[in-house]
């Protein structure tokens, strides 16, 4: 069975342009004199190229150059040690070349599913500086959190059951835009608690 296409590539422009115009409304004095900056960071991989959009549209919405940057996360994980034996993430480069106080900071990322990569963005973050707010953004929301985190930000609900996978692929990484739901290709782990 092939996955089934829930955004394309004109539906992902639209969902980043409401985005970009949700973040402008709900952050509408980040550009007044004394008041909190906005700025925009991306979770590797996808989301530092989301965010690198959002970044584009925000500023041909307000005429303003935010801040922008990306972060890696991959050691903030709490998964990181359940890797195979002789596997290891793969680690970018983060980069944050403002001061983060003061700021209203919006976390980008692709898919939003249990919460521990917002977690794991957040303590990123702090590792940095001490934003005044974090805000985070994601294209899909699937469901099944096993934190409570809840992004501020969504692109499109897709609810999903847990042998299922929500797909982002971005024409700058992968060559096309789309967003899809399929088969999980490996089974997912059953959530904390609950029999296997």
């Amino acid at each position: 069975m092939s996955d089934k296409i829930v955004l394309d590539r004109d539906d992902l422009r639209r969902t980043l342009v409401r985005i970009a115009h949700e973040i402008i409304e709900k952050n509408p004095d980040s550009d007044a004199p004394g008041s909190e900056s906005i700025a925009l960071v991306g979770i590797h991989t996808r989301g530092a190229t989301l965010a690198r959009r959002l970044h584009a549209l925000v500023g041909e919405l307000t005429g303003e150059a935010l801040p922008l940057g990306d972060i890696d996360i991959s050691f903030y994980r709490d998964d990181v040690g359940d890797r195979p034996i002789g596997s290891s993430p793969v680690v970018h480069s983060s980069h944050l070349d403002f001061e983060l106080e003061g700021r209203t900071v919006i976390l980008v990322d692709d898919v939003m599913y249990t919460g521990r990569t917002g977690r794991a963005g957040i303590e990123a973050l702090f590792d940095y500086g001490r934003p005044a707010r974090v805000q985070l953004a994601v294209i899909a929301d699937r469901g099944h959190r096993e934190l409570p985190i809840r992004p501020d930000y969504v692109g499109k609900n897709l609810p999903t059951a847990h042998g299922e996978r929500v797909t982002v692929r971005l024409e700058e990484i992968d060559g096309l835009d789309e967003v899809t739901i399929g088969r999980s290709p490996r089974p997912e782990p059953a959530p904390a608690g609950r029999p296997r």
